[in-house]
């Protein structure tokens, strides 16, 4: 609301004009006063934005996953949402890696500014637990007592909140750094966040493979509002491999909607333009909405902030021929083979050749040693290999049997592989959902689970 300037002009009058000229003054500032307790009542009406940003991995070979959700954080903040409502789980191992040639700093793209300045580092190292995020949305602050910032979402009936998780995932699992939040516990917390009145609207914008099977049961009369980047059977891709740091800088779908954020008018772009630019520039994967989708008429700003962009980069749209994110783009279970391959080729049969080809070799052994135990698992519950070649190759179901499918991926977790630790692991739990799926009992993924598993625990398998 712009200032009222009050100029006098001729102070050298009588009495009653000057009594006069107070009371006119008088019923001015009430004017004023009334204006501006109803823009006061006005903004409180129109609630808040809140933000819960997550990545869920750790290790340099995971370097995207970090920079998207710092960049994430650039945006809201340059938007004008407070620290006090962004809310930052991330394991902050990067910027003072010993890989990092820019100590202290985190880029999002090829020669692009610092994204790490500033960051709330409200949740860090092994602070970053489904857990943990779950007592957050819920606004648990006793529960979180003396764990990192103890921020909460303190969001209510009024506000709009915003969530944004990028990491690896796999049907009805999203991955964080040492274990793992499943598609159940998240839509629960979600529906109780609604019927406890913590948000009027909320947005989650979600990376990770599979990452539409941790929408497949959001209600879609819960004012909750979400994009995947990928639907419930197929991954997602990272790029912008980046040469010094010997490590892909971000994820497709992030950059595209990062970065048409950064570029557009949010207070004119609305959530349904902003996802059909988005699906259109993502190429790689079927970027789809969730939940109540008619959210998608609200404007962009409404969830990551008011204040226009001072970014003036204009970076995109490109023509998909000449787009530098998507024509570095990689499927990504198969980002680590194609960092080490890229070392190979830079190191040209040089010194540091042969170290290169060795990790390769042990990743593509490691790999097959990882799938060799799931098929031996199916065999056993199954008894004949052709419907064993059926279950391991049909990647087209989704999670109906959640009970099934939980147990028997706890099962593998804790007797096989786990799945926080090794990342390849998630990329060979289809044929459960298959097992499950065709009536096969988490009993019988047990008993075979054990007989096969026999090796010391293993991590590490990229």
């Amino acid at each position: 609301m712009r200032p009222m300037v009050f100029i006098f002009e001729g102070l050298n009058v009588g009495c009653g004009k000057m009594r006069v000229l107070a009371v006119s003054l008088a019923v001015v500032l009430a004017v004023v006063g009334v204006s501006q307790a109803a823009l006061i009542s006005s903004e409180a009406g129109r609630g808040q934005v809140w933000a819960v940003l997550v990545a869920g991995s750790n290790t340099w070979m995971n370097y995207r996953h970090q920079a998207d959700v710092c960049h994430a954080y650039q945006i809201l903040h340059s938007h004008g949402v407070p620290d006090e409502r962004i809310i930052v789980m991330m394991y902050d191992d990067l910027a003072n890696n010993r890989d990092n040639p820019t100590p202290g700093k985190i880029i999002n793209r090829p020669n692009g500014p610092d994204v790490y300045q500033g960051v709330p580092k409200d949740y860090t190292g092994e602070d970053v637990t489904p857990e943990n995020f779950l007592k957050v949305l819920q606004g648990d602050a006793e529960g979180l007592r003396g764990v990192g910032s103890g921020k909460v979402l303190g969001s209510g009936p009024n506000d709009r909140v915003f969530i944004n998780l990028v990491d690896h995932g796999a049907p009805g699992i999203f991955g964080f750094p040492t274990t793992y939040l499943y598609e159940t516990d998240f839509t629960d917390a979600i529906v109780a966040m609604h019927r406890n009145k913590q948000f009027k609207d909320m947005v989650i914008y979600m990376e990770a493979c599979e990452s539409g099977s941790m929408f497949l049961k959001i209600p879609n009369d819960i004012s909750v509002y979400a994009l995947s980047a990928s639907n419930s059977t197929e991954s997602s891709y990272a790029c912008y491999y980046d040469d010094e740091r010997m490590t892909f800088l971000g994820d497709v779908f992030s950059i595209k909607w990062m970065e048409d954020t950064d570029r557009e008018n949010v207070n004119n772009e609305t959530l349904l333009k902003q996802y059909q630019i988005v699906k259109k520039e993502t190429t790689t994967s079927h970027v789809l909405q969730w939940g109540q989708t008619s959210i998608d008429t609200k404007k962009v700003s409404a969830f990551v902030g008011r204040i226009p962009s001072q970014d003036t980069s204009n970076y995109g749209p490109f023509d998909s021929l000449d787009d530098p994110c998507l024509t570095t783009s990689i499927h990504n279970p198969d980002v680590p083979l194609a960092t080490i391959q890229k070392n190979i080729d830079a190191s040209d049969g040089m010194i540091g050749s042969d170290y290169w080809k060795l990790q390769k070799a042990v990743l593509l052994k490691n790999r097959t040693f990882v799938e060799d135990t799931m098929r031996q698992i199916v065999e056993a519950v199954t008894g004949d290999s052709s419907s064993t070649d059926t279950m391991m190759s049909n990647h087209h179901h989704e999670i109906n049997d959640d009970d099934c499918y939980r147990a028997s991926t706890t099962t593998f977790h804790n007797l096989c592989f786990d799945l926080a630790k090794n990342p390849y692991a998630l990329r060979v739990l289809h044929p459960v959902v298959n097992l499950c799926e065709h009536g096969y009992t988490a009993d019988e993924f047990t008993t075979a689970a054990r007989a096969v598993c026999v090796h010391d625990p293993v991590i590490g398998i990229q």
